[in-house]
Order: structure tokens, then C-alpha cells, then sequence
């Protein structure tokens, strides 16, 4: 597929069960018109997840599915689904291979959680949820509260109110690094 005479853009957004809503439904919006085809990914692959307030995330694909060299950047919405995912082995291989790869990596909220279970914030300054703190200080990163934190091409942002910023600024990361 072409967008604009170039290769389709892409970006993968990591959910499960019970997903801040509105975390998963500004990004996933807001990609698309940046002009990127937004895909979803469960651990269980191709099922239909329930945000915390009843919004419907439709996978299109399981972990193993994933090729991230695919993906320019990587979306993990908060809420409870980062603590369900974070006991997914396939899941945190995503996040592993998109920091490897130097995907740029976005995470709201509790989303943190994904990238402290890769172990990939150590040496970093990020940003969370409030009760993710001691966790991502217990993981060597350094806690800044802020609307959004970006180290490198992770960003990071507290809560559903820093969205417009998370995008934002997320948005122009991945254009500074077509450059």
C-alpha cells in the first residue's frame, strides 16, 4: 500500500484486556492522520479486547504475526492491560526487538510497565502513572513528572490528560527521524 508515493508508514499498538480507552482511541486516530496504518496487537491475536470504560480494540494480529522491522513505532496504551501483558513472554519480545531495532517507542500511563518488564528504561528519564513510580525508579530510570518525557526515541506520559502533548511529541520524533 502507498501513502503519498512513499512505502505505507506503519505504527503497532500493543492492548488486552481492559486498556485505558480513551489512551487507545486518541493515538489510534491521531497515527491515522499522520497518514500511518495503525495495527493492533493482543497475546492472543485476532479477539476483540474491552477498554476499562467498554471501547473495542480489534486485533489484527498475534505476537508471533509481528515483524517489527514493519512498524516505525510502537504505541502502548495504558490501564490494566500492561500488567496482564507484561507476563506475556511474545508480548515483551515485541518490545525488546522495536527497542533494538530503534523503533521509536511510545508509552502512556501504566504502559510503562511494558518497558520496565524489558528492561530497556535503565539510564533513561521517563515519565508514568503514579503508582508505576517506585517501579520504573526500582528499574533505573529517573521518574521527571511531566506532560511527556522523550529519551532517545522513548517517550513517555502520565495520564489520558497528556495525550495531546504524548502524540505531539511522539508525532515529531518520527518526523525528525525521516530526516
Amino acid at each position: 500500500m502507498k501513502y503519498f508515493g512513499e512505502s505505507m508508514r506503519k505504527i503497532l499498538i500493543m492492548v488486552d484486556d481492559g486498556f485505558e480507552d480513551s489512551e487507545f482511541i486518541y493515538p489510534y486516530y491521531r497515527f491515522q492522520e499522520e497518514g500511518y496504518a495503525v495495527k493492533i496487537v493482543t497475546p492472543e491475536g485476532k479477539k476483540t479486547c474491552m477498554g476499562k470504560h467498554g471501547v473495542p480494540a480489534i486485533s489484527d494480529l498475534s505476537p508471533k504475526e509481528v515483524n517489527i522491522e514493519e512498524y516505525d513505532a510502537l504505541v502502548i496504551p495504558g490501564g490494566w492491560a500492561p500488567d496482564r501483558m507484561r507476563i506475556n513472554e511474545d508480548m515483551i519480545k515485541i518490545v525488546k526487538e522495536a527497542y533494538e531495532k530503534g523503533k521509536v517507542i511510545a508509552a502512556i500511563c501504566h504502559g510503562p510497565q511494558m518497558l520496565i518488564e524489558a528492561d530497556v528504561l535503565r539510564g533513561r528519564r521517563a515519565t508514568c502513572w503514579k503508582a508505576v513510580r517506585t517501579d520504573l525508579k526500582n528499574a533505573g530510570a529517573t521518574f521527571i513528572d511531566a506532560p511527556v518525557v522523550v529519551d532517545g526515541r522513548i517517550v513517555t506520559s502520565r495520564f489520558p490528560n497528556d495525550l495531546p502533548y504524548f502524540c505531539r511529541e511522539t508525532i515529531n520524533l518520527l518526523k525528525s527521524l525521516k530526516q
